[in-house]
């Protein structure tokens, strides 16, 4: 069974949870599917920091002042080559401190689960990242999606931010699917997926042989899904346009 929505989870800050997600996304769409990708990390907006051009509306909006605005109109798409068959559409944070507070609302967590469920009718997957969960739309990342990763830095900060996720998965009715490490090899042997380090700009998954094999193990591991064409020795290299914001 493939799955169509999956959420990643940063058990702390600095995790990683971001690239990770987007890397996973690039993987797919290289396999040809068409993927979206939501914000839910409304403290750092980290997002943004990988698309090129102008985020209006961006998600709070869409979940705020906008809520009768299709998902469609805040979409902005990873500027990736046209040898990448798929689409990694993005729909970011980008807003004011007044419309933060007001996108953390329950009332805002409800359309946030109404707004995954619009980007499954036009998406073949549907990738959320998340913060660590202390406000209501992640509650809603983790509730409303299919499938749930964990995002974890290696040694004692991500193994005891990782237990202390589970435990708030399990207060909330749910429970985390599979483990990832970032940052080399996982010593403890509790992840399900190591991603290693690269020097490789984004996305790695194309361009580190090494790096690319790990993100496909994710991908499988998350939604269930064989990507081919990636962490293969020749790869993509050369085939994806760099992306303005970020390396």
């Amino acid at each position: 069974m493939t799955y169509t929505t999956a959420a990643l989870v940063g058990v702390t800050g600095g995790a990683g949870t971001t690239r990770t997600t987007l890397e996973a996304a690039v993987a797919l769409a290289a396999d040809g599917a068409d993927v979206a990708v939501l914000d839910t990390a409304y403290a750092t907006q980290g997002l943004g920091d990988y698309l090129a051009g102008r985020l209006d509306p961006d998600l709070t909006a869409l979940l705020t002042d906008r809520a009768e605005t299709p998902l469609s109109a805040g979409l902005v798409d990873l500027d990736l080559d046209a040898a990448v068959d798929g689409r990694v559409a993005c729909c970011p944070v980008d807003a004011p401190f007044e419309r933060l507070a007001r996108a953390q609302s329950v009332e805002a967590a409800q359309r946030f689960e109404t707004r995954i469920e619009e980007a499954v009718t036009a998406f073949d997957h549907v990738l959320v990242d998340v913060p660590p969960i202390a406000a209501n739309q992640a509650v809603a990342a983790v509730t409303t999606c299919e499938r749930v990763g964990l995002v974890a830095p290696i040694g004692d900060r991500g193994s005891d931010a990782t237990a202390r996720t589970r435990e708030r998965l399990a207060d909330l009715g749910t429970a985390a699917d599979l483990l990832v490490s970032t940052g080399g090899a996982d010593e403890s042997g509790a992840a399900d997926v190591e991603l290693p380090t690269t020097e490789a700009a984004f996305p790695g998954c194309l361009a580190d042989e090494r790096y690319g094999r790990a993100v496909v193990s994710l991908v499988g591991e998350l939604v269930d899904r064989d990507v081919v064409g990636v962490g293969e020795a020749a790869g993509l290299l050369g085939n994806v346009s760099g992306l303005l914001r970020r390396e």
